[in-house]
C-alpha cells in the first residue's frame, strides 16, 4: 500500500500557492469539459469551458492574509470552441436561451490556520473535498420556479493543486511559480439551463495553473476582459462587506437582462 506523507502545512505556504505573500496579485486559468449526468441516461457533452481567478492575499497585521479573488468561466461550443451567446436545451427544446457565463466579483476568505498538504518527495500537493449545501437563493421567488425551485443547493468539488516541495519550501519564494490544478465539480443544472425540477447534474473536468501575468491567459480570456469586463483585470486591492457572488446570485441579479437576452457578462468596469 502506497502510504503517502500528510502535513500540515502554515498558512504562507498555502498562500505561496494560491496567489503570494507580498500582496501582489496572480492569475490562475483553466481550461475543461461540462457533460450531463441524467439517470437513466448517457451522458451529453454540452459544454467546453475556459476560465481564470485574479487573485490577492493581503497581509493582515495581526497575521494571517485576507484572501480577494475577481473570477470567469465561459461556456464554449464543444465542438469549435467558441463563446456560446444562445444555447438550445435538448431536453426542452428551447434554442434562444441567453448563456449567462460565471462572473464571480468577488470571492473573499481568510488564511490563516494551518493547510493539509501531502508531501511525497518533491511533489506537494493541496487536496480540498467541499460540499456545498445551503439554501437556494432563488427558491424563494416563484419567478425562478421554471429555473431553480429546489430549496436546497447542493454542490461538491474537488481541488488538487500540485507544486514542487522545492519550490515551496524555498524561504525566499513569495509566489510558487510552477501549480497543477484540478478541478472536478458535480452539481445542479444551472440556473440560465431552464431545467426547472428535471432530475440530473452537470459533471466539470478541469485542469489548469498559475501564470505568470495577465498576457499569459488564454487569447479568449484576455479579449473578453479588455472588451466587457476590464474589471476582472485585476484582483480587488481590500476585501468589501458584498456577500460573494455565485451563478445562483448573479442570475438572480441580472434575471431582467438574462430575459431581454443580453449578452453576459455584463459589462463591469474599474469606479473611476
Amino acid at each position: 500500500m502506497v502510504d503517502f506523507k500528510k502535513e500540515n502545512l502554515q498558512a504562507q505556504d498555502w498562500v505561496k500557492v494560491r496567489a503570494s505573500t507580498d500582496g501582489e496579485q496572480s492569475f490562475l486559468t483553466w481550461v475543461g469539459s461540462v457533460y450531463s449526468m441524467v439517470p437513466g441516461e448517457r451522458k451529453q457533452h454540452l459544454f467546453q469551458i475556459v476560465g481564470m481567478s485574479a487573485a490577492r492575499c493581503i497581509p493582515k497585521p495581526d497575521g494571517g492574509w485576507d484572501f480577494t479573488s475577481r473570477e470567469l468561466t465561459f461556456y464554449l461550443d464543444p465542438n469549435t470552441r467558441e463563446i456560446l451567446r444562445k444555447w438550445k436545451n435538448p431536453w426542452t427544446g428551447e434554442e434562444e436561451l441567453p448563456v449567462v457565463h460565471v462572473a464571480n466579483n468577488g470571492v473573499q476568505g481568510v488564511f490563516k490556520r494551518p493547510f493539509p498538504a501531502i508531501v511525497e518527495g518533491d511533489t506537494t500537493a493541496f487536496v480540498f473535498d467541499l460540499f456545498s449545501h445551503y439554501p437556494n437563493p432563488l427558491a424563494d421567488d416563484l419567478r425562478f420556479a421554471p429555473y431553480s425551485p429546489q430549496p436546497i443547493y447542493q454542490a461538491t468539488e474537488l481541488f488538487k493543486l500540485t507544486v514542487s516541495t522545492t519550490e515551496l519550501r524555498n524561504e525566499e519564494t513569495t509566489s510558487v511559480s510552477q501549480v497543477m490544478l484540478a478541478w472536478d465539480r458535480i452539481g445542479p443544472w444551472v440556473p440560465w439551463m431552464k431545467m426547472g425540477d428535471r432530475p440530473g447534474n452537470l459533471v466539470y473536468s478541469a485542469w489548469g495553473g498559475k501564470v505568470a501575468s495577465f498576457s499569459e491567459l488564454p487569447q479568449l480570456l484576455q479579449e473578453e476582459i479588455k472588451t466587457r469586463v476590464p474589471l476582472y483585470k485585476n484582483a480587488p486591492k481590500s476585501q468589501s462587506e458584498i456577500e460573494d457572488m455565485t451563478s445562483w446570485t448573479y442570475f438572480k441579479k441580472h434575471f431582467d437582462a438574462y430575459l431581454r437576452a443580453e449578452i453576459f457578462p455584463i459589462p463591469e468596469r474599474e469606479a473611476s
